[in-house]
C-alpha cells in the first residue's frame, strides 16, 4: 500500500514521528530509521519540537511530544461524553438525584454531561457550566491524584485540605456538604484513562435534606461504580484499538 499523501513534508513528518514510536532517537539514529537526509530530518524533527509533537528527554534524544498525548485524551473524551450520557441516567434514576461529569480546565472545572431530575426541586448545573476548583466533591477528586506540587497550589484558598484528599485517595471517592452552596450535597468519583490518570469526576448533588450530612454513606458506592463504568469503556476502546493497531 501507498503510504505517501502527496502532500511531501507531511509524509515525512509521519515518518519521523513512527521512528519516534520505537522510542528515544538521537539525531543519528532518526536519519538511519527514517532514511531521509541528516539535514532534513533535523529540520523536521526541530520544527515538530516547536509544535510540541517531538521532545527531548534527558540526554537530549528526540522522543514524542506532549501535544500527542493532549490529541489523543482530546479524541479519548469524544468517547467518553458518548459513554456518559446512558450511564448518568442510570445514576440519576437509581440514586434520585441530578448527576454529572466535570473535566478539569485550568483553575476551573466544566460540566461536559448531565443528567437531571425529572421532576421536583433540581440543583442544576447546565452542560457546560465552570465551576470552582477550590471547593465541591469533584474538585476535591480531580485535584486529590495530581503531582504534589500542582495538589499544593490547588489548596491555596480551597474549602478542603491536604487531609481531605489523602481521605479521597484512601476511600476512592470525595463528598462534600455546603462547600460549594449552602444547601447542597454531592458524592462524586474518578474516571480514569488507560494509563491510570483521572480525567473526569462523576457526581451527584442535591439538596443535603435528601442526601443528608453523609451523602456519601447513601451514594459512595453507586457512584464509584457509574465512574468505573466509564473507566471500563475508554480501557475496552484503547485495547481494542490497540489490537487493531498490531493486526
Amino acid at each position: 500500500m501507498d503510504n505517501t499523501s502527496g502532500v511531501g513534508v507531511l509524509d515525512k513528518a509521519a515518518i519521523v514521528l513512527s521512528a519516534l514510536e520505537a522510542g528515544p532517537s538521537t539525531l543519528a539514529q532518526l536519519v538511519t530509521a527514517t532514511g531521509l537526509a541528516r539535514p532534513t530530518a533535523h529540520r523536521l524533527a526541530v520544527a515538530l519540537e516547536h509544535h510540541r509533537l517531538v521532545g527531548r528527554d534527558m540526554q537530549g534524544r528526540f522522543v514524542l511530544g506532549p501535544r500527542l498525548g493532549e490529541l489523543a485524551a482530546a479524541a479519548g473524551e469524544d468517547r467518553l461524553l458518548a459513554a456518559a450520557g446512558p450511564v448518568l441516567g442510570a445514576l440519576r434514576d437509581h440514586t434520585n438525584e441530578s448527576a454529572q461529569l466535570f473535566r478539569r480546565q485550568g483553575e476551573h472545572r466544566i460540566c461536559v454531561s448531565a443528567a437531571e431530575r425529572p421532576v421536583g426541586l433540581r440543583d442544576s448545573i447546565p452542560i457546560g457550566a465552570s465551576l470552582t476548583m477550590l471547593a465541591g466533591s469533584a474538585a476535591q477528586v480531580l485535584l486529590a491524584w495530581e503531582e504534589p506540587d500542582r495538589l499544593h497550589r490547588g489548596l491555596q484558598g480551597a474549602a478542603f485540605n491536604a487531609t481531605t484528599l489523602s481521605g479521597v485517595r484512601r476511600r476512592g471517592w470525595a463528598q462534600s456538604v455546603g462547600e460549594r452552596e449552602a444547601g447542597v450535597a454531592s458524592v462524586s468519583a474518578p474516571v480514569r484513562s488507560p494509563s491510570g490518570r483521572v480525567i473526569a469526576a462523576v457526581s451527584i448533588s442535591g439538596p443535603i435534606e435528601r442526601l443528608s450530612r453523609q451523602p456519601g454513606r447513601l451514594h459512595a458506592a453507586t457512584v464509584i461504580a457509574g465512574a468505573n463504568k466509564l473507566t471500563e469503556v475508554l480501557a475496552r476502546h484503547a485495547k481494542t484499538a490497540e489490537e487493531q493497531h498490531s493486526a
